[in-house]
């Protein structure tokens, strides 16, 4: 993560992205001026012609930039007062009541004198592409200006849509983008429902940049809406990428993006599932959580033959504006590599970086009698791994808590965390449709140095298995203040099995806790925690190797430990009591090691004593 150090860097009127080059900067002021002269004039003209058709756009490879008559106004007055000193190098050949005049209607746009000029002859063989720094540029642009959202509004026949009908709304694969012509394919999702922002969506490729218009005839729409006259100037409310993963005949989605900043990714033979998104800002405080979102994208046209695709998002908020950059490699585990630059418009409380969201209803370390539902396990993922910065792996298993909990993780410099998903066999969710033991892990690994900070557990009460109730991401320590420029860039991987990558040792298999029982008779305020180890050298270990657990905790007392082998399946058990020394939350660590070296992760929990 990177902090650019000093104020935000002051944008140029020449976008990044047109396809023309600068004109030289020669010495010649009476020159420049002649010719700054005439191409004022014209792009005077052309200004004045295009908010009187109610907008200013121009058409640099059919990227457009709209602006509303009511808006006009004060940016003219604004501009007015800074025209004198804009144009003082040519006074001498342009009268100032002109001067002025056309120094306000040029300062309606950045491209104005762009428009006007003709551009110069490119070197042979030069073409200007469109790259991460064009939105990075519009991000720092935006950035500059207030918070405003860009979306036109959604229609109440569509507002008012059920989950149900929503879902019956199907993008027809037979017109998805590139089919036929490129290993992906692109199919888009209508508004409605919850999704009622719309998304301005583009093509790059090496000659152009287009925006998609939407059709209603891309949809298959319900009964509820065969009749209904919606506008050309819908929109979309996202889209998802698709490539012949499970095989050649069909294309199955491997990276969506609908709704705020959230965006899914799914390898081979995944389910839905956990969630990522784009940022989270001031996630669990008593102000309340501010929701960014992507507002622009551009799908980077790939080669015919290409297995990887690019995927660049502008983000934006009351505090922040942010370039994002995706990078999909579909296989087994798919991989997304995320670049991200922010530009902050006001201090920011809590950043939460490369947020995950997932849902956690009951699971094996908690009581299912408090719900009412046939499933032996209900959730998405079991537990947040972690590997920090010193080299340590730790498991946490979730929790569906009474009341709010959120913990952090202290570290410096993570070399990941991620949502997990354990529990894999069939009989541990026992539903053929949903298929729990098919949905993935999300695992964050961070490029480059994040620096001090922490990973954030959010654990929401819920019940119903419609709640994303978890949330997990890195808050960086250093503060997040106005016109500071923040990088960073990790690495995410949707997986079912990793093999010994992540924990590449021993593993937790199982958290299970009990009343103590003393002479038939449950003994109050005493807690037996039962914790199965398996993986890493554990699986070769005799029983009568001296495996010994090390077990510690802050606010209470911990005895009769015991660890022992488990001939029906390999596994070592841990168990042990807890004496509370106070009413606070307890927090337990516990780890196997032989002769000094560890042999598994640590498992780290946290239990509040009833009162």
């Amino acid at each position: 993560m990177t902090l650019v150090n000093g104020p935000a860097p002051r944008v140029s009127n020449q976008t990044p992205f047109i396809t023309r080059e600068r004109p030289a900067r020669g010495n010649d002021m009476d020159a420049r001026c002649a010719k700054a002269r005439g191409g004022c004039f014209s792009a005077a003209t052309k200004c004045a012609k295009l908010y009187a058709n109610q907008r200013v756009g121009w058409s640099m490879q059919s990227v457009a930039i709209r602006r509303q008559r009511a808006g006009v106004m004060p940016l003219i007055k604004h501009a007015i007062k800074a025209a004198a000193s804009t144009l003082r190098p040519c006074e001498k050949l342009v009268p100032v009541k002109t001067r002025i005049t056309l120094t306000a209607l040029l300062s309606l746009t950045p491209l104005a004198c762009a428009l006007a000029a003709p551009p110069p002859a490119k070197p042979p063989g030069m073409v200007r592409r469109f790259t991460f720094a064009a939105v990075e540029h519009l991000a720092a642009l935006r950035a500059e200006h207030g918070y405003h959202t860009r979306s036109t509004p959604l229609p109440g026949i569509l507002r008012r849509l059920s989950y149900a009908q929503y879902h019956q709304i199907r993008f027809r694969p037979a017109d998805a983008l590139w089919r036929g012509h490129s290993m992906f394919q692109v199919e888009f999702y209508h508004r409605g429902f919850a999704f009622t922002r719309r998304v301005n969506i583009y093509t790059v490729s090496a000659s152009a940049v287009r925006e998609l218009p939407y059709r209603p005839s891309l949809f298959e729409f319900p009964a509820a809406l065969a009749h209904a006259r919606l506008p050309a100037n819908l929109g979309f409310a996202g889209f998802s990428l698709r490539y012949p993963l499970d095989s050649p005949a069909h294309h199955r989605a491997v990276l969506a993006f609908l709704g705020a900043s959230y965006f899914r990714v799914l390898g081979r033979n995944q389910e839905e599932g956990v969630t990522a998104r784009g940022l989270a800002i001031d996630t669990a405080t008593t102000g309340g959580e501010e929701i960014p979102y992507f507002t622009d994208y551009w799908l980077v046209k790939p080669a015919p033959e290409a297995t990887t695709m690019t995927v660049y998002a502008l983000l934006d908020s009351p505090s922040l504006t942010g370039a994002y950059r995706f990078l999909v490699r579909p296989g087994a585990i798919t991989q997304v590599t995320v670049s991200a630059v922010l530009y902050p418009r006001r201090r920011i409380a809590k950043l939460g970086i490369a947020p995950l969201t997932s849902m956690f209803l009951y699971g094996m370390n908690s009581a299912r009698r408090r719900f009412d539902n046939w499933h032996p396990q209900l959730h998405d993922s079991d537990g947040l791994m972690m590997h920090t910065g010193s080299g340590e792996w730790l498991w946490r298993p979730l929790r569906n808590p009474l009341r709010l909990q959120v913990n952090r993780f202290m570290d410096d410099n993570p070399r990941g965390f991620g949502l997990i998903q354990r529990d894999r066999r069939f009989a541990d969710y026992e539903d053929p449709v949903a298929r729990y033991e098919s949905r993935p892990s999300y695992w964050v690994e961070p490029l480059g140095r994040w620096g001090k900070g922490g990973v954030e557990l959010v654990e929401i009460p819920s019940e119903a298995d419609i709640d994303y109730n978890i949330d997990a991401y890195w808050v960086p320590s250093a503060p997040v203040r106005a016109g500071q420029p923040l990088a960073f860039s990790y690495l995410l991987s949707a997986y079912l099995h990793s093999g010994k990558r992540w924990p590449p040792g021993g593993r937790v298999a199982a958290t299970r806790f009990a009343p103590v029982v003393r002479d038939g008779h449950s003994v109050g305020g005493l807690r037996r925690t039962i914790i199965d180890f398996t993986g890493g050298d554990l699986d070769g270990l005799r029983a009568s190797q001296p495996v010994r657990a090390v077990v510690t905790a802050l606010g209470a007392r911990i005895s009769d430990v015991d660890t022992q082998r488990l001939p029906e399946n390999g596994h070592w058990r841990v168990s042990f009591t807890v004496r509370p020394t106070s009413g606070r939350p307890i927090d337990m660590h516990c780890y196997l090691e032989l002769y000094g070296a560890a042999l598994t992760e640590t498992w780290t929990y946290q239990w509040t004593p009833r009162s």
